[in-house]
């Protein structure tokens, strides 16, 4: 099925809703397998490409706001936000709406927002191990993970480890970059990295946010 004919129920494979939100109960994180429609996922491949070759990527970097450092001994990946722009963005961003519905629906989250970048790393790149929201800060609640690059090959790397938030040693999950996978987690609550990849990996990173405060100031999405 093309994008044009595709809604957003078709976005994310029947049954992901209940899948995910069932794992994130039982353990905080869910990994799933040919979860994203294969031409969406085309698509937004062929998009991120397409920003890449005409410069429109942004090193990434980490803190948020006036605390934004570039530190490429942490974090290598170059990042475009999705804004719309086209028609595979509205497509993901509206399968994520409904899965932002399911959660408040199901868990009584409370999420507000959803704001989510593509993520591209090239060979060499990774991002040392990290979570996603601080503690008590709950600007991020639920995280996702929409992996984007086709045909990956065995020995290309750039897994997503999630750690044992208890035990620093002890790995839960890695996650293999395979087009399609999608990936969800409590942003908070589960440690992950993203290995050295040997090969460019494509993928889009996303949040869920509550609305937050820190000090009576509303803390910014972005």
């Amino acid at each position: 099925m093309s994008i044009s004919r595709m809604s957003p129920e078709d976005a994310l494979a029947p049954g992901t809703h209940i899948e995910l939100i069932d794992a994130l109960v039982e353990q905080g994180w869910y990994v799933g397998e040919k979860v994203i429609a294969p031409a969406l996922c085309d698509a937004l491949h062929q998009e991120l490409a397409m920003l890449k070759e005409v410069e429109a990527l942004e090193e990434a970097g980490i803190g948020r706001g006036r605390e934004h450092l570039l530190r490429k001994d942490i974090r290598g990946d170059a990042i475009h936000w999705l804004n719309r722009e086209s028609e595979a963005q509205r497509l993901y961003l509206e399968a994520m709406q409904r899965l932002q519905a399911s959660l408040n629906q199901t868990l009584f989250l409370g999420l507000f927002e959803y704001e989510a970048h593509f993520a591209h790393y090239p060979a060499g790149a990774f991002y040392k191990r990290h979570l996603d929201s601080f503690r008590g800060r709950a600007n991020r609640v639920v995280s996702t993970v929409g992996y984007l690059t086709p045909d990956w090959p065995f020995d290309g790397g750039g897994e997503m480890v999630i750690y044992d938030a208890d035990d620093d040693e002890r790995e839960l999950a890695r996650v293999v970059p395979n087009a399609g996978t999608f990936a969800c987690f409590l942003s908070e609550s589960v440690p992950h990295e993203v290995l050295p990849t040997r090969h460019p990996r494509s993928s889009i990173a996303g949040w869920f946010r509550r609305n937050a405060s820190l000090g009576g100031v509303l803390d910014p999405a972005r």
